[in-house]
């Protein structure tokens, strides 16, 4: 029996909820602090980061203001797909490693090794990318401090909000993402104010930059439709890194008071995100900013004046809003320190999901008494020494190559959930179980896990052909895109072929193991005493 399915439940002194393993000498301890508004905000906003208020910078440059729209609507679709996929399974099982056990319990070990390792990689790279971003953003002030000086200061911010545990780490998230979604609220707001003629110079732009310089950009100076389509294609890359690190609520799932009633509530709100935030953020910037301005280039050379600000920004300036821009940079900024804060938090939490299947050495399973797995922390957290490359090379080149590799990674791991899910869906059924009884349940099932597992190689298979044009070769390119594809693979012909374990046949599927220590877990919620506290709990 693993480690998981052996695992038992026990409320501590504090009323929290502590996981432990009968066959780990109590090595494993994790306690339930996340309390519902925690997992409410980062379902919503935990991720929220760069990748909108930065990234977006390059999906303009490169596909246009329709293609940026569409890119972003593309890879919207596939990532709610993935999402109702997950929470189905992970409201069902909110058990510690997420849909990291999961695959080892539908699929076979090897799987789970695959996408234990792969989400693992894909977390701690993101962090310095994210740590290389907000240096990207401090430049907007001033360029005269080297780079270094403000990546320590981010990477100590983040490191001491994940050394004090679970509980402070969704206090600050629930800060930090409250700031967000309330910075790219107000940012929509701004652009439909300014887009229509607000603004300090009264410019009414509607759809000018729609026109010129045109909806589309003609990738690498390539003509007509097939240069059109190119930009496109170019976005959806990129789109991903903003999309990725939805899934962060299945392993927060090991640690969320009341799961079964927590986690299909943040898992609804999915759409809320992508249309809000995702769809109206880049149909805004789309109408503010035109795709050919050179302040949209993150890969300048340091010194140029144009790698310092994000597209909302740029916006804002050109107005003439004079003290808004840093405002707005400021609150770009608490972003990039909340996403960097998620990533060592989930990489850790992979780690140690890892650790408890036998796939990591057992001392990442090393916990203190309050139930943190500080030797998890410590190791992920100099993975973020990485972000100093860019202090040499251009933080905002060094943020797009960890951006390519973390978009690759991340979409295998969604790729992963969806094939966990489509054998998930079929034991179910194949058990003659009633998908009506689960805690969350989706209509679009089975298609939309199989929609989700085949965009998502395709967008993978095709991610770096642009090196393939004619004298466009680039090495970086090439890599950064294909590394995390190729090693996914060869990670799982390995691990299979190491442990000789066949895949679970969908007769033998275990639905059963931990049901009962998870309804303990279970619980209703006080009913509100009245309409704020009503109000606050739909919100939450």
């Amino acid at each position: 029996m693993s480690a998981t399915e052996s695992m038992s439940y026990e409320k501590d002194a504090e009323k929290n909820y502590v996981v432990t393993a009968d066959d780990t000498h109590g090595e494993v301890r994790l306690k339930r602090q996340l309390k519902n508004r925690h997992i409410a905000m980062i379902s919503i906003g935990g991720v929220i980061g760069t990748g909108l208020f930065l990234g977006t910078a390059g999906s303009l440059r490169n596909g246009g203001p329709v293609g940026l729209l569409l890119g972003y609507a593309v890879v919207g679709s596939i990532c709610f797909c993935v999402m109702v996929s997950l929470g189905e399974m992970i409201a069902y099982l909110p058990i510690p490693g997420g849909h990291i056990k999961l695959a080892e319990r539908f699929v076979n070990p090897a799987f789970s090794f695959t996408m234990g390792w792969n989400y693992w990689y894909n977390w701690v790279i993101i962090l310095p990318a994210e740590l290389s971003a907000a240096s990207v953003l401090i430049d907007y002030w001033t360029t005269k401090v080297n780079n270094s000086a403000w990546i320590t200061i981010c990477l100590v911010v983040v490191v001491v909000i994940n050394m004090f545990g679970a509980g402070v780490y969704g206090e600050a998230e629930f800060i930090f993402a409250s700031i967000k979604v309330l910075t790219i609220t107000g940012l929509i707001i701004l652009g439909i104010v300014l887009d229509l003629g607000g603004g300090p110079n009264h410019d009414r732009l509607g759809f000018r930059y729609w026109k010129h310089p045109g909806p589309f950009v003609q990738y690498n100076g390539i003509e007509g439709s097939k240069g059109r389509f190119l930009g496109w294609w170019a976005v959806l890359t990129q789109a991903a890194f903003s999309f990725i690190g939805t899934e962060i609520v299945a392993i927060a799932a090991g640690e969320a008071k009341n799961p079964r009633r927590n986690l299909p509530k943040a898992i609804r709100r999915v759409y809320i995100r992508i249309l809000l935030f995702y769809i109206g953020g880049t149909a805004i910037i789309g109408l503010l900013v035109p795709s050919n301005d050179p302040q949209l280039n993150l890969s300048a050379k340091e010194g140029s004046g144009t790698a310092a600000a994000s597209p909302f920004v740029i916006a804002i300036r050109t107005a003439g809003i004079k003290a808004l821009p840093s405002i707005i940079n400021a609150c770009l900024l608490t972003s990039a320190w909340s996403a960097a804060s998620s990533d060592l938090y989930t990489s850790s939490r992979a780690l140690y999901g890892l650790a408890m299947a036998g796939n990591a050495p057992r001392i990442f399973m090393k916990t203190s008494k309050r139930g943190l797995p500080y030797v998890s922390i410590i190791f992920c957290a100099l993975f973020s020494l990485l972000s100093y490359m860019g202090v040499k090379s251009g933080s905002g080149k060094v943020f797009n190559w960890f951006a390519n590799m973390t978009s690759i990674a991340g979409l295998m791991t969604w790729f992963g959930i969806s094939v966990t899910y489509i054998r998930f869906y079929r034991g179910f059924k194949l058990q003659g179980l009633d998908r009506s009884t689960l805690p969350y349940a989706s209509k679009l099932q089975p298609f939309a896990a199989w929609y989700g597992a085949i965009s998502c190689i395709i967008i993978c298979f095709f991610s770096g052909w642009s090196v393939f044009l004619k004298d466009n070769w680039n090495t970086a390119t090439f890599v950064t895109n294909y590394l995390p594809l190729v090693l996914f693979p060869i990670l799982y012909v390995g691990a299979r072929l190491y442990t000789r374990v066949p895949t679970v046949k969908t007769i033998d599927m275990d639905f059963t193991s931990g049901l009962d220590e998870i309804e303990k877990d279970t619980y209703d919620e006080p009913p509100p005493r009245n309409k704020i506290e009503a109000f606050w709990q739909w919100l939450m």
